[in-house]
């Protein structure tokens, strides 16, 4: 690993880490980038090996509260980034918060940014396809994948009462119990029962229903091009009405 410098402890090297979970992986990978906060933070843990004065505990509390100012720094500037690029371009299909102009572009205002940046990185490398999507990202770095992911995570999503109640009914017992007899599991158990899902699968409570069925459509159908071993084997199972009716109750989640 690079040396960051000797300072006044000598070579500090950046100690090499195994993250036990994604969390810990993406903050390991963002001090690593930013050898700036990355000094601060190493010159705060010298000092806290020997905290055997006031002085020193101070001395620590300083440089902790300048790496806190520099991460807060560098996302305010990443928040700006994100947002100029969403008024030059996502604005126009995805709205300027995230909130969608049409069933047929998803609605990304509180998605886990993982999941949005994931599924940046995969239009932009082809693994999934879309012709619209591949321009756009085309001149996207990793970094405004992310900062675009964590800009859009922040929104309000919204919530609006299901178009068809009898229907999202009918959604709502295969989410949560799925259909026994076709072997369909329930949605529930990998989207949670509020839908929200997680860092590495997507938020589907407010999600239009139009694009939602159309993604299972396209699962089913082999056509969505990523995120397939398994969505496929669950929407194979799934009759047209079954999509139809989750499609319309996660809408109104």
């Amino acid at each position: 690993m690079p040396t960051l410098g000797r300072a006044i402890f000598g070579p500090i090297r950046w100690r090499e880490v195994q993250p036990k979970n994604a969390a810990v992986a993406r903050l390991a990978a963002f001090f690593y980038d930013n050898s700036y906060v990355q000094l601060l933070c190493c010159q705060s843990r010298q000092i806290m090996k020997k905290p055997n004065s006031p002085r020193r505990l101070l001395q620590a509390a300083v440089w902790l509260g300048a790496a806190a100012l520099a991460t807060s720094a560098m996302a305010q500037a990443d928040e700006a980034r994100a947002k100029k690029i969403v008024g030059g371009s996502c604005f126009v299909c995805h709205g300027a918060e995230g909130e969608s102009s049409s069933e047929v572009f998803p609605r990304l205002a509180g998605q886990h940014w993982e999941y949005t940046a994931k599924q940046l990185e995969n239009f932009k490398s082809g693994k999934r396809k879309s012709t619209a999507m591949a321009d756009m990202v085309a001149k996207l770095t990793p970094d405004e994948m992310v900062a675009l992911g964590k800009f859009f995570e922040k929104q309000t999503a919204a919530v609006e009462p299901a178009k068809d109640a009898d229907l999202a009914a009918v959604g709502k017992f295969i989410y949560h119990k799925g259909n026994k007899y076709s072997g369909l599991a329930s949605c529930a158990s990998c989207h949670g029962a509020e839908a929200k899902g997680t860092s590495a699968l997507p938020r589907l409570a407010g999600q239009y229903a139009g694009y939602t069925e159309t993604q299972l459509k396209q699962f089913n159908q082999r056509e969505r091009t990523n995120d397939n071993a398994v969505m496929h084997a669950i929407a194979s199972k799934m009759s047209p009405l079954e999509m139809a009716a989750v499609a319309e109750y996660l809408s109104g989640k």
